[in-house]
């Protein structure tokens, strides 16, 4: 494989991020699992680092670096040192750029210098109990009252749901149109915004993800985003960029299960010999290894194209389904060839299994993405 292309000034970023990693997040793992929560006070600590909405302008506090590639560095090192369940990607990456994109200049400097110093934690919120994949289908609804909006609905699944004091809610603005939406700035403390539980689940036990309830919420026209007729547009509008986060993540994860799994089989004894010496485990492992290693060039490629805004819905959809589908099977390998060890939680492949059954799921799911890539086939 060629050398992947990062400068010398993106490696030594990774290099401190990495170290950053190593100091504040990889020793309080597994406290924050079992709280079931990630402390507020990492986000002040990556505000502080300047590791938080990296391509935020200097105005805003911060660093001014909208190549993508160091985005992609700080989800590989997560991946390799972080916490899953922490979610600053997220607020960084898929919320804050809504603020960037659609935002007045007066919720920019209101919201974004605070977002970087993350004194202000991000959440978004579409899905609802009986509205997943297709947003049309939501009830949440927004009703103009003329100097005001008032916004009623509930919310689940809502990552960073407990932790955020900025949510921007998706709701419809006309009853008439299914596609006619709206974004709403719902602060904490606004009257009427209750947050339910912090929902159990199979993996990521450290993230926050909860349910939300709006009931006769008073939204300032100063808390509408955007057009309030054109929030469906808004939302597809970064989709391409979601899905190429999550392709990196799922990717990285994969990678990291891989290595882990590679350790174990060195050491790991069966009938005198290493794991590894098994022509079995040699096998297993070698067409993993090629799988991942054309999964990253794609990925990389992907990236390179995203940098250059010609990265298409459809070619981001590929690499969502490629890098989830991908790291579901690597996963599952390698909880197999970590034997009864693999299903024992104090086993790192034991979590990172359960963790990433979501891949598949969120930010659309598998079929989702194959009926898109369908739907580029046969226009």
């Amino acid at each position: 494989m060629q050398p992947r292309r990062f400068t010398e000034e993106q490696e030594l970023f990774r290099h401190s991020y990495r170290q950053f990693l190593q100091r504040e997040v990889l020793p309080h793992r597994k406290a924050w699992r079992e709280a079931g929560i990630v402390p507020r006070e990492m986000f002040r600590k990556m505000g502080d680092q300047n590791y938080l909405l990296i391509w935020a302008d200097e105005r805003y506090g911060g660093l001014g670096l909208e190549d993508f590639r160091f985005q992609q560095i700080i989800i590989e090192e997560d991946a390799a040192y972080g916490e899953p369940g922490f979610y600053h990607t997220l607020h960084s990456r898929l919320v804050a750029p809504y603020l960037k994109n659609f935002g007045t200049e007066e919720q920019q400097a209101r919201f974004l210098p605070k977002c970087v110093s993350g004194e202000c934690i991000l959440a978004v919120a579409m899905t609802e109990p009986d509205a997943g994949s297709d947003l049309a289908g939501i009830k949440s609804r927004a009703t103009d009252r003329g100097d005001h909006w008032v916004l009623n609905g509930a919310k689940t699944y809502i990552s960073n749901g407990i932790n955020a004091d900025l949510v921007i809610v998706a709701a419809k603005t006309n009853p008439d149109n299914a596609r006619q939406i709206g974004l709403f700035l719902v602060e904490r403390g606004m009257e009427g915004f209750e947050r339910g539980r912090n929902l159990d689940k199979m993996g990521l036990p450290a993230q926050d993800t909860a349910e939300l309830f709006l009931r006769d919420v008073k939204i300032p026209h100063t808390n509408v985003l955007g057009d309030p007729a054109r929030g469906f547009h808004n939302l597809m509008f970064s989709l391409a960029e979601e899905r190429l986060i999550g392709a990196t993540q799922y990717l990285a994860n994969a990678l990291s299960a891989f290595n882990v799994t590679r350790d174990f089989v060195m050491n790991r004894k069966a009938f005198g010999q290493p794991l590894s010496q098994f022509q079995n485990t040699r096998f297993k492992m070698a067409s993993l290894k090629t799988e991942l290693e054309v999964a990253q060039v794609f990925v990389d490629h992907c990236v390179e194209l995203h940098n250059a805004w010609r990265l298409t819905s459809e070619t981001a959809a590929m690499a969502k389904l490629l890098t989830s589908e991908l790291e579901g099977r690597v996963v599952d390998e390698c909880v197999q060839l970590h034997g009864g060890a693999g299903y024992m939680q104090e086993y790192e492949i034991c979590w990172r299994y359960t963790n990433a059954r979501i891949s598949r799921i969120y930010a659309g799911s598998s079929e989702i993405m194959r009926e898109i890539i369908a739907r580029s086939i046969f226009a």
